[in-house]
């Protein structure tokens, strides 16, 4: 089958390469309809990770149909259409009973690697090197999906597959970025990044009932995209003076809930540096006392002058979370299919996967408008 491999830092290729096979009791195979770029592939694809090894499959985020199902399998069968779920969980260990599946004991091939000083890890992920599951990606013709009762989810029959596909990782950690914050009713929130997490962030929040959302970023045709779909009010900082508009639309206080969903920054995209500190800085000068502040991901390593001070002497709430857990993909499906979250206004590229380094190429540069490249088989 064809598959999009890493081949070497900043260089992907579409190669053949094995089908995938059953492998426990819990598996499934699925043929694949779309998949999506993410941006937790970027430090990948700049060679940030020394685990990965060329010919490793990417692609974290897909959606598919069932093709041939283990026999310990209760939920799914052959023909099912199915969102699978970016964190890897085997459904039973302590923090999956939780709902903590994102980190999980069990999905992860070898804890060790990911972290020798501390030896734990996430759960295992798609298209991630052997210390995060060593699971071959969604940007294939097949894939094998272990634990498939945990991680893959029927999609409804009103919810197409351009909408669907969101519910795999973008969405379910927009959710979580607004949970983590505890948004509710008449709070202020403040997302930097108008990605596709932050969009769909910016529209859990609105959905939670906040008073007003507010999306910093520097693409006009994002933060137009996060005002039309999400209902949230653009700040460009380039135009504008971030801190004093934040504190003039709430009340002087600053948000109540600041989210930073800035993803891999220009360097990392490129191999420099992985740490960008300064949106989580803003961030946190910019909440109001006792609020909440949360990061996602894009970041894999230390950060120096982060002010700790301002999150102690003003109580705020300090969250963080690198990929999403699985418990709120079906409640994320059903809000779809009533046509609450829309989602397919974020594939701004559709490619054949033939095409897919193109397509990661437009990604990786943010060119063309393009906030997600979609691929198809």
């Amino acid at each position: 089958m064809r598959a999009l491999c890493w081949v070497a830092a900043g260089e992907l290729a579409v190669r053949e390469v094995p089908d995938p096979e059953l492998r426990n009791e819990r598996d499934v195979i699925v043929r694949v309809r779309r998949s999506a770029t993410s941006g937790a592939d970027l430090p990948l694809l700049a060679g940030r990770n020394p685990l990965l090894r060329a010919g490793d499959v990417l692609g974290a985020e897909f959606l598919g149909e069932v093709v041939e199902v283990g026999p310990a399998v209760r939920r799914h069968r052959d023909g099912d259409r199915v969102v699978v779920g970016a964190s890897i969980a085997c459904g039973g260990c302590w923090y999956c009973r939780q709902g903590l599946h994102s980190c999980c004991d069990n999905g992860s091939a070898d804890p060790a690697s990911v972290d020798p000083g501390w030896e734990h890890s996430d759960a295992g992920c798609f298209g991630r090197p052997r210390a995060a599951g060593g699971f071959a990606g969604g940007h294939a013709e097949y894939v094998r999906v272990p634990y498939a009762d945990v991680g893959a989810f029927r999609v409804p029959d009103a919810v197409d597959d351009d909408r669907a596909l969101f519910a795999a990782d973008a969405a379910p950690t927009g959710w979580l970025a607004a949970e983590l914050g505890a948004v509710g009713p008449g709070d202020v929130v403040a997302i930097w990044g108008a990605g596709a997490v932050g969009q769909l962030t910016a529209r859990a929040a609105v959905l939670r009932g906040a008073a007003r959302v507010l999306v910093v970023d520097g693409y006009e045709e994002r933060l137009r995209m996060a005002e039309r779909h999400a209902g949230a009010e653009p700040l460009d900082y380039r135009r504008t003076d971030v801190a004093a508009e934040l504190r003039d639309r709430s009340g002087g206080r600053g948000p109540d809930v600041c989210v930073v969903a800035v993803g891999a920054p220009p360097s990392e995209r490129f191999g420099g540096p992985a740490d960008r500190p300064d949106a989580s800085r803003e961030a946190v000068h910019a909440c109001r006392k006792g609020g909440v502040v949360v990061l996602l991901g894009g970041s894999d390593g230390f950060v120096d002058a982060f002010p700790l001070g301002a999150v102690t002497d003003r109580r705020l709430t300090l969250r963080g979370a690198g990929r999403a857990d699985l418990r709120d993909v079906p409640m994320l499906l059903d809000r779809m299919a009533r046509g609450e979250l829309r989602t397919e206004h974020l594939a701004t590229h559709r490619l054949p996967l033939t095409h897919a380094p193109q397509g990661y190429a437009l990604f990786r540069d943010r060119a063309d408008g393009c906030v997600r490249a979609v691929f198809t088989p």
